[in-house]
């Protein structure tokens, strides 16, 4: 597991331990308290960043990265999550810069890879976005979500089938992801495949999904 890999599995794993707004609020202030004692503790500054992006505090987060970067240029985890709170501030420019810097330290990796490419995606840049998942989707045949990113894509340009193609790959890897199944029906639909989506609709009643959610969906199949 390369070192993005596993700062990902880590912050994820802060998730399950801290799970409510007071627990969260109540770790970030004893890693305040001790970055009173130790400020250029990098994993310090990392771990009160996390509970910062848990509790949605961007701004916050955002120094504590940048303060991390200072120190540690190269720092993977810190750039990797700066350029996700940069993106949920709007500051495209500044999140593609550190998703680039990061591909420079660890040339094609699928994290930074992806988060490129979904980034163009929501700024319009679909050409640089299609072209990194094409990349990934060669590079990484096992992995669903390059499949199911480009299929994205290719919905907003209403490339259906190519993304009915694509959600079909995705869940060849992932036969139960009822989210992959659900983007599928959509696609199918817009693409005049309205008994493959109605396929798809009782596939994800089996799977557990209520009908009753899935009916404005139903509708669109008939």
């Amino acid at each position: 597991m390369n070192k993005l890999a596993v700062a990902i599995f880590l912050f994820c794993s802060l998730g399950v331990s801290a799970q409510s707004p007071k627990e969260l609020r109540d770790s970030l202030a004893v890693a305040s308290d001790c970055l009173a004692y130790h400020p250029d503790s990098i994993d310090l500054r990392l771990k009160k960043a996390s509970w910062n992006l848990q509790l949605e505090q961007w701004d916050y987060a955002r120094s504590e990265y940048d303060y991390v970067l200072k120190l540690d240029k190269n720092n993977i985890a810190a750039l990797y999550y700066r350029a996700y709170v940069n993106e949920k501030l709007g500051r495209y420019k500044f999140a593609r810069l550190d998703y680039q810097n990061l591909l420079v330290i660890i040339p094609g990796n699928f994290e930074a890879s992806l988060g490129l490419a979904l980034l163009n995606q929501k700024d319009k840049h679909f050409t640089e976005a299609l072209d990194l998942l094409n990349t990934l989707c060669e590079r990484y045949p096992s992995r669903s979500e390059a499949f199911a990113a480009r299929a994205g894509v290719e919905v907003e340009r209403e490339m259906y089938e190519l993304a009915d193609y694509d959600y079909s790959q995705a869940l060849l890897l992932e036969p139960e992801n009822t989210d992959y199944l659900l983007s599928r029906v959509d696609a199918r639909i817009k693409a005049g495949l309205k008994a493959e989506a109605r396929e798809d609709l009782d596939r994800l009643v089996k799977l557990g999904v209520s009908k009753s959610n899935l009916l404005d969906f139903y509708k669109l199949t008939k």
